[in-house]
């Protein structure tokens, strides 16, 4: 591949929310870069950024409850809670600025506040539940939060929940009104349109077929044109991968020794959907439980307020389910050609470990109908099936690598892979993803163009006060940012 005639600075592969806000953050750092965006979809925003394919929560740890781990001697680490806050305060920042700067017209288009509440059955996760709340409502990252065991005072926080209940144990919730609903799918189309109005070349319908690194040190990329049938080729100077699950078969083509002996094992989701006026009125939150014993942490249940197309609705889910394919509108065969020799034993030490993976799965693709109704009903005990419709998700590629927790470990988050140069990116992993956008490409940045770190700090910061600061620590700033951000993104003028 020599043809250079399609030759610039910075090629993004996937138009989601991930290369969505690098083109962003990239355009207001050097505007005069040139970047061309390839998606094999015909628009932005349609696979795991798309608002039916994410269950749209802004996470900051307010309701998470995997985001923080009781302790053997019954203390609660925090310490997650706190660097996913933090991130999501990034992510804030960052669309404060673009409003501001008149690049997103109206922040309501995408954004709405949403109350934030965890929700909890029997006396153990009660407990657990109260030392959390202790733990955290103490850090200035955390501020307004409430705790309540009296079934009185969450009939008036969740009515819908508490209708028809029979309390024969105890019970409890927290609550933080400073949570938010966000429609990624809306943003990522919002950031791309904006993008296009910079002379961004995006090229829809055009699939990536092959990467590979030149003698010059550029990366050649063959494209194939799904509309005319034809095969393009173009070369950058840096690469970014961000085909959500689509990025391991493109990192691994790369040939980067980086990328091996990574795998990846796919799950989808499903969400039972309310749209029934009088039932979606009833309930003003995002409320998340525990996840069942030996269930993986993404399957944590939670009953949603969404807000899409200006309209609400309510999602419970989300139920597993298991597929081979890596995208949504992926190939049967996305699992099998994952497998390389370079990860084969690593996949096949995974194959062994998650037997209660698999064992949870199995039961997930097992459920019918009535079964699902029944854990609705534990969050909604009138649930009426006639009601709620199912939903069918985006597709999530776990990753499985190689750890000091031993070989073929599968890793539930978001992670960076980049070669040793920094010309070429992937992101691979799912939750908690498109909140800490702002935070896993400012990574990317920090790793990729660390020669001109210096030059755009000033930028950076500009854009993102608390950028290079741990926010835990500045009291003060967390509050300007809560104002500031609130403001601007329509959230009120309280803490959020």
């Amino acid at each position: 591949m020599s043809n250079r005639q399609n030759q610039t600075d910075v090629i993004l592969i996937g138009a989601g929310i991930m290369s969505a806000t690098l083109g962003s953050l990239l355009k207001e750092l050097v505007p005069d870069w040139r970047i061309t965006v390839f998606e094999r979809r015909g628009g932005a925003g349609e696979e795991s950024s798309n608002e039916w394919n994410n269950a749209g929560t802004g996470h900051s740890s307010l309701c998470e409850l995997n985001y923080t781990v009781e302790q053997p001697d019954g203390t609660i680490d925090i310490s997650k809670a706190i660097k996913v806050n933090e991130e999501y305060q990034f992510s804030k920042q960052f669309w404060t600025h673009l409003v501001k700067s008149g690049r997103v017209p109206d922040p309501r288009d995408f954004i709405r506040p949403v109350p934030h509440m965890s929700f909890v059955q029997g006396e153990k996760d009660v407990s657990f539940l109260k030392k959390r709340f202790e733990a955290l409502s103490i850090n200035p990252l955390f501020p307004g939060m409430e705790f309540s065991e009296d079934p009185k005072q969450l009939a008036e926080w969740i009515p819908l929940m508490m209708q028809d209940r029979t309390v024969n144990q105890p019970i409890a919730a927290t609550r933080i009104e400073s949570g938010t609903d966000v429609n990624f799918g809306a943003l990522t189309r919002i950031l791309f349109t904006h993008l296009k109005d910079q002379n961004v070349d995006i090229r829809y319908n055009h699939q990536v077929k092959n990467i590979k690194r030149a003698a010059d040190g550029m990366w050649e990329l063959k494209v194939k044109n799904m509309g005319s049938g034809t095969t393009e080729r173009h070369a950058a100077k840096f690469v970014f991968i961000g085909g959500g699950g689509g990025s391991l078969h493109l990192l691994q083509k790369s040939g980067i020794p980086e990328g091996k002996g990574i795998g990846g094992f796919p799950v989808s989701g499903l969400f039972m959907v309310c749209k029934k006026p009088e039932v979606v009125r009833q309930h003003h939150a995002k409320v998340y439980g525990q996840a069942p014993v030996g269930a993986p942490p993404m399957s944590v249940p939670h009953l949603d307020t969404r807000v899409i197309n200006g309209k609400e609705s309510l999602f419970f889910g989300p139920f597993a389910g298991f597929s081979p394919k890596f995208l949504k509108f992926g190939s049967m065969f996305d699992l099998i050609t994952s497998v390389k020799l370079h990860n084969l034993t690593t996949m096949l030490a995974a194959g062994v470990k998650s037997f209660q993976l698999t064992k949870y799965l199995v039961q997930q693709l097992m459920l019918s109908k009535e079964q699902r109704l029944e854990a609705l009903r534990e969050f909604v005990p009138n649930a009426n099936g006639e009601d709620w419709e199912l939903v069918v998700a985006g597709q999530r590629v776990q990753i499985i690598k190689d750890t000091e927790a031993g070989k073929g470990t599968l890793q539930f988050g978001t992670e960076v892979i980049s070669a040793a140069d920094g010309s070429i990116a992937a992101l691979l992993g799912a939750s908690p993803g498109a909140s800490t956008a702002v935070s896993v490409m400012l990574e990317v940045i920090r790793r990729c163009f660390p020669q001109h770190l210096k030059e755009w700090e000033p930028k950076i910061k500009e854009m993102i006060p608390s950028y290079g600061l741990s926010l835990s620590q500045h009291p003060e700033l967390i509050q300007e940012i809560h104002t500031s951000t609130g403001e601007a993104l329509g959230l009120g003028n309280g803490v959020h």
